[in-house]
């Protein structure tokens, strides 16, 4: 069978880095397969004052089904690596350890395992590529779709945002995730069709210039697209927006009663300027239901300067800076030994150091309002007040109840409530004056100082 870019079961093993592999076959050749712990966290917020956890139900199906077929295994077998009798023991290997994650939509903060995975260490190695690259790209994406929506609802008016990205994201993968991501988040459709099939989100669309301009006159496009859909958004600036407007009035008297024409869009020029204007003349025509909605290079920084303006905006469509994550396209996230054997581990280079042994998360709250965090021990975890973020969502390689696939409309109804829940100025897109307080227990402070002070003696290294 030709290989596909699209994943599935007989080739999920062989979407990791080559060193995941040269190292699984290291520990087999060890027989190092005592029980590791690796979290998965993110170190800084840079751009953002939160993050939007998401992309756990991807990486709960790739571990659920991660095995080697007889092609996978061929393929390693033509690269000349790998030892015949370990490339015999990937025929009968499969994921079989534990999973605790935080559930998709719960804000977090740098630090703070997203995911913690127990298993052998070469299960758990292994993992590490995959995990990365959908929680990571997912978070990042709902993250800033979060602080789109924020922007566009910051006054309490209810605005649609929707998903028009799909052209200049990522590949189609990024796409369909992004899609997904960006709706937990809050965006309230996409026009990605095949996101709207695989995820049940709304789809949403208007109408291209092309179509415009294949037709002799702006009226006769105008009249036949709405012949063939009568609650259409009309694109007016193919030309003369408020000439495009004009026509939308001059359409509204033709059709009279039978007019239903839902909005009109605006995609160049001075947007503030021409929706005051478009707005001024929709409504002497009697036309204050339809909508005004805006598209050109927006972001949640533009939409903040048009909103500042008065723009009379009821809906925005937002795509390359938001499906891209155009300030801050990747998160510097990590998946770090942090245990092996019983033992606890932690890397001690600067700036990119780690908390070792196993963890939780405390989320404490104030008058129904979220404080402060603390990333504890696991073992102190349930002694201490709050909310504990992390669940046990795999148990030896098979999901509980906790890491059942979850209604998409659940999750994003949750994470609303969730940064509801948190200071005004964190749920701003401007940088907050006070960032959220996260804090290490003195439990988890001791240990960290306990095993760097132990490994520094171990490997000779100064301080």
């Amino acid at each position: 069978m030709p290989f596909t870019d699209q994943l599935r079961a007989d080739t999920a093993p062989l979407y990791t880095d080559l060193y995941q592999l040269t190292m699984l076959q290291a520990y087999w050749a060890e027989e190092m397969h005592a029980d590791a712990v690796f979290d998965l966290f993110v170190r800084r917020l840079k751009h953002r004052n939160v993050l939007l956890a998401c992309g756990l139900e991807q990486a709960l199906e790739y571990l659920e089904s991660l095995s080697f077929s007889d092609e996978a295994v061929d393929y390693l077998a033509d690269q000349g690596t790998f030892d015949d009798a370990f490339l015999e023991w990937l025929r009968d290997f499969s994921f079989t350890g534990d999973v605790y994650a935080v559930p998709e939509g719960t804000p977090v903060f740098p630090d703070e395992p997203i995911v913690e995975v127990v298993a052998p260490i070469g299960e758990a190695q292994l993992a590490e590529t995959y995990l990365l690259n959908q929680i990571t790209f997912q978070t990042g994406a709902a993250s800033k779709a979060l602080r789109v929506v924020q922007a566009a609802t910051a006054d309490g008016a209810d605005r649609l945002v929707a998903d028009f990205g799909m052209r200049r994201m990522h590949g189609t993968d990024a796409a369909m995730k992004g899609a997904r991501a960006m709706y937990i988040a809050g965006v309230g459709a996409t026009s990605n069709v095949a996101a709207g099939q695989a995820y049940g989100i709304p789809v949403t669309g208007t109408m291209a210039h092309s179509y415009v301009e294949a037709h002799d006159a702006e009226m006769d496009a105008f009249r036949n697209f709405t012949r063939q859909y009568p609650d259409t958004i009309l694109l007016v600036d193919t030309y003369d927006t408020m000439e495009g407007i004009e026509k939308v009035v001059e359409l509204s008297r033709e059709w009279g009663d039978d007019f239903q024409v839902r909005g009109v869009r605006l995609d160049s020029g001075d947007l503030a300027d021409l929706a005051r204007r478009a707005r001024k003349r929709l409504d002497a025509a009697g036309l204050e239901d339809v909508m005004i909605f805006a598209s050109s290079s927006l972001d949640e920084h533009r939409i903040t300067e048009l909103l500042d303006r008065g723009a009379p905006i009821d809906g925005f469509g937002v795509g390359t800076r938001m499906g891209t994550m155009a300030d801050q396209p990747y998160l510097d996230s990590a998946y770090k030994l942090s245990g092996y054997d019983g033992e606890p581990r932690m890397k001690l280079a600067t700036d990119k150091s780690n908390l070792p042994g196993r963890k939780q998360v405390i989320r404490r709250f104030e008058q129904g309002r979220a404080a402060e965090d603390v990333i504890c021990t696991a073992e102190e975890a349930a002694s201490m007040d709050g909310t504990p973020l992390l669940s046990l969502v795999m148990k030896n390689g098979t999901r509980t109840d906790a890491g059942r696939p979850r209604a998409l409309d659940d999750i994003r109804d949750d994470a609303a409530r969730q940064i509801s829940a948190f200071p005004d100025a964190i749920q701003r897109i401007e940088p907050s004056d006070m960032p959220y307080s996260v804090r290490i227990s003195e439990a988890l402070a001791d240990r960290r100082d306990r095993v760097r002070a132990s490994l520094r003696e171990k490997m000779n290294v100064s301080t």
